[in-house]
C-alpha cells in the first residue's frame, strides 16, 4: 500500500542519511518521491539502462547483479541502490530484480543531484560506498593466510582407514592430512575412502598410507586466493594443503572459499535482517571473526572495518526489535532504542559486549512501561545469544535505570551536569556516545542538543570531564618504555583497549563537548575538532595518526588470534610485534600522553 506524504517523511526521518536533514528538506524529498510496488521476480532495471533515480527499499527484497550476472548483493528494507550509476553517467552499472513483493521509493535524478549539492552529510554518505568496494576483501587478491583453516586435522600414515573415516565424521570434515612429524606426507579424502576402500572391498584396518594421495599439490601462505582457485580448477581437486616449506600450516577447501565469499558485511547484514529468530542470527554473527579477518587482511582502514562490523550489530538489533514487536504487538507509545559504548561510536571489533538504552515517550503509562520491559528483555537476550554478551555493568535497556521516559532522561542528564560526581561523570561519558538504532529519532534529537549545549556551558562539568578523561593512561614506563600488565591472567601484555584506544576516545569526547561536536565516532570527533580549531592543527593531526596506529595494532592482534583458532581479545604481548612496529606503537602512546598532559595542565584544547 502506498505511503502517505506524512508517512514518507516519517520513514525518511528514521533512515540515514536523511535523518540528519532539516524537517522541511525531508518533507520536500517526500513530495518528490515516486512509489512503486512490484511483484517477486520483477526487473527494476537492466545494466546500461537510463536510471529513473535513486531507489530505496521500503519493504521486500532486491537482488543486484553485475554486468556478468554475478550477484553483487541482496538488499532489504531501508537499503538504497542505483547511486553508483547516477554518480557516473546516469546509466545503470548493475541489474536489479525483486526477490519478493517489493515496495520502492524512487528519487528522480535531478532531485538526487540537487540533494547531494545541498547536503554535505548526504554527499559523504554516498561517497563512502565507493572506497569501501576498493578496500573490501576480494577473494582473488586475498592472501591464502586469510582464507585457510589453521591447524588442519592430521593422522599418521599407519592410521586404519575406518578410524580415518570416523575422525572425519566426528569433525564434520571431508579430508585429513597425513603427516610424519610436522611434514606433510599425503592427503586422504572421503572420495578416496569410498572409491579406494569401500568400492574395492578393502578391510577397515587398511593403513591410510595405501589409499592416500602422496605428495599432494600444496601452496604457501603468501599465495593468493586466485592461486587456490586456479589450482583447484586445473587439477580438479577440492582440497589444497598450505605449507610453510615442508611444514603443514593450514588447509583450504572449496567450502572455505564459499564461506569466504559469503562473509562480506553486506551479506551478513542482509542475512541478519531476514533471520527468523535469534538462534538463526547467532549462526550468522558467528561469521564476524571471518569478516574481521578478511577485512584486516585486505588492508581495510580500521575506521571502515569497525564501521562494517558495527553495521552487523545494528542490523541484528533492529531485527530483534522487529521480532519482539511481532510477538508483543505494536508499541503503545513512540520509543527509541539507542546504542552506546563501542556500538554507539560505530567502533566494534571482534570483542564487544552490549550497551544500550530506551527512551520512551512521556505519555507511557505503567502498563506501557511493562510492555517496554518485555521488549528490552527480548532484545537484550537475543543480542547475548548473538555473541554481544550482557554488559558487565548492566548498562542495558533490560535494566529499568536504562529504560526511561524522555523527561526522566532529560532530568538525569541535567542532574549529572549540575552535580558532576564520579558516578555522574561516568554515566555522562556513556551517554555522550549515544546513537539511535531503531524507533522515533525525534525523541533524542532535542535531548541531545539540549544536553550538549548545557554541558559545554558548564565550566565545572567540563573540568570534571577532563579529569575523567585522564583516568585511563597509555602504557608508558620509565624513559618512555612500554609498561606491561604485571600480574594475573594477562601478565606481560598491553591492554590495547583500556590503555590504548580508550584514552583517545576519552580525549575525543572532551573535544566534542568543548566544541559542541555532534558525531560520536572517535575519529570523526578528532577530525571535526581539528577542523573547528578545538584542537590545534598539528596536535589534532598527530593524535589522529597515533589513534590509527593503536587501533590498527588492536585489530591486527585480534586477527592473529583468529588465525590461530583463538578467541579475539585486547591483550597484546609486545613480542608479537617487530622492533619497528613496537617502536611505532610506543611513539603513538607518547603522542596520546602528551595530548592528555596538554589538557590536564590547563592549556585548553590546543595540545
Amino acid at each position: 500500500m502506498p505511503l502517505s506524504h506524512s508517512e514518507l517523511a516519517e520513514f525518511l526521518s528514521q533512515q540515514d542519511p536523511y535523518a540528519s536533514l532539516p524537517q522541511a528538506t525531508r518533507a520536500d524529498l517526500a513530495a518528490r518521491m515516486i512509489q512503486r510496488e512490484l511483484p517477486a521476480g520483477a526487473r527494476v532495471y537492466t545494466f546500461g539502462d537510463r536510471l529513473d533515480g535513486l531507489f530505496i527499499v521500503v519493504s521486500g527484497g532486491i537482488e543486484v547483479r553485475d554486468a556478468h550476472g554475478e550477484q553483487v548483493s541482496l538488499l532489504g528494507p531501508r537499503n538504497s541502490f542505483g547511486e553508483r550509476g547516477l554518480a557516473r553517467d546516469g546509466l545503470a552499472a548493475t541489474t536489479a530484480d525483486t526477490t519478493e513483493p517489493t515496495h520502492l521509493l524512487v528519487l528522480p535524478p535531478d532531485a538526487w543531484h540537487a540533494l547531494l549539492a545541498a547536503a554535505p552529510a548526504v554527499r559523504r554518505f554516498f561517497d563512502r560506498a565507493r572506497p569501501r568496494r576498493t578496500e573490501g576483501a576480494d577473494l582473488a587478491t586475498s592472501r591464502v593466510a586469510e582464507i585457510m583453516a589453521p591447524a588442519p586435522h592430521v593422522v599418521p600414515p599407519d592410521t586404519p582407514a575406518q578410524e580415518a573415516a570416523r575422525r572425519m565424521r566426528a569433525a564434520g570434515i571431508s579430508s585429513l592430512c597425513v603427516t610424519e612429524g610436522d611434514r606433510l606426507a599425503g592427503i586422504v579424502t572421503l572420495r578416496d575412502l569410498s572409491g579406494k576402500v569401500l568400492a574395492e572391498g578393502l578391510p577397515g584396518d587398511t593403513p591410510i598410507r595405501t589409499v592416500m594421495t602422496p605428495h599432494p599439490i600444496t601452496l604457501e601462505p603468501a599465495a593468493l586466493g586466485s592461486d587456490v582457485l586456479h589450482t583447484m580448477m586445473e587439477h580438479g581437486i577440492g582440497h589444497v594443503p598450505i605449507c610453510d616449506g615442508a611444514r603443514l600450516v593450514g588447509m583450504v577447501t572449496q567450502t572455505d572459499l564459499t564461506r569466504y565469499r559469503a562473509s562480506t558485511a553486506a551479506d551478513l547484514v542482509g542475512e541478519v535482517a531476514h533471520a527468523p529468530d535469534a538462534e538463526a542470527m547467532a549462526r550468522i554473527t558467528a561469521r564476524i571473526p571471518l569478516l574481521l579477518r578478511q577485512l584486516v587482511g585486505a588492508g581495510t582502514r580500521h575506521e571502515v572495518t569497525t564501521r562494517l562490523v558495527t553495521d552487523v550489530a545494528d542490523a541484528a538489533t533492529r531485527r530483534l526489535i522487529s521480532l519482539a514487536e511481532a510477538e508483543l504487538g505494536s508499541p503503545p507509545v513512540p520509543y527509541l532504542w539507542l546504542a552506546c559504548g563501542s556500538q554507539g561510536r560505530q567502533e566494534q571489533t571482534g570483542v564487544s559486549d552490549q550497551d544500550n538504552c530506551l527512551v520512551i515517550d512521556d505519555a507511557a503509562t505503567e502498563d506501557d512501561m511493562r510492555w517496554f520491559a518485555a521488549l528490552a528483555q527480548r532484545v537484550c537476550d537475543g543480542l547475548d545469544r548473538c555473541g554481544y554478551v550482557y554488559c558487565p555493568g548492566d548498562m542495558m535497556a533490560s535494566n529499568p535505570r536504562w529504560r526511561q521516559r524522555q523527561s526522566k532522561w532529560r532530568s538525569d542528564f541535567m542532574g549529572w551536569i549540575a552535580t558532576p560526581s564520579p558516578e555522574a561523570r561516568m554515566l555522562a561519558s556513556v551517554m555522550f556516545d549515544l546513537r539511535p538504532i531503531g524507533g522515533d529519532r525525534t525523541l533524542f534529537e532535542s535531548l541531545q542538543a539540549e544536553t550538549l549545549e548545557a554541558a559545554s556551558r558548564n565550566s565545572i562539568f567540563v573540568s570534571h570531564m577532563i579529569a575523567n578523561s585522564l583516568t585511563h593512561t597509555p602504557p608508558l614506563g620509565l624513559v618512555r618504555g612500554l609498561a606491561l600488565i604485571r600480574s594475573g591472567e594477562h601478565k606481560n601484555t598491553l591492554d590495547l583497549k583500556h590503555s590504548g584506544v580508550v584514552p583517545v576516545t576519552d580525549l575525543a569526547r572532551v573535544y566534542a563537548l568543548r566544541g559542541r561536536i555532534e558525531p560520536v565516532n572517535t575519529r570523526a570527533r578528532l577530525t571535526a575538532a581539528r577542523a573547528t580549531g578545538t584542537v590545534s592543527d598539528r596536535g589534532g593531526r598527530d593524535l589522529i595518526d597515533a589513534y590509527d596506529v593503536i587501533a590498527e595494532a588492536r585489530l591486527a592482534h585480534q586477527v592473529r588470534r583468529i588465525r590461530h583458532g583463538e578467541a579475539p581479545d585486547n591483550y597484546l604481548a609486545p613480542a608479537e610485534l617487530s622492533d619497528f612496529d613496537r617502536a611505532h606503537l610506543r611513539d603513538a602512546f607518547v603522542v596520546v600522553k602528551g595530548m592528555q598532559s596538554a589538557v590536564g595542565h590547563g592549556r585548553g584544547m590546543l595540545g
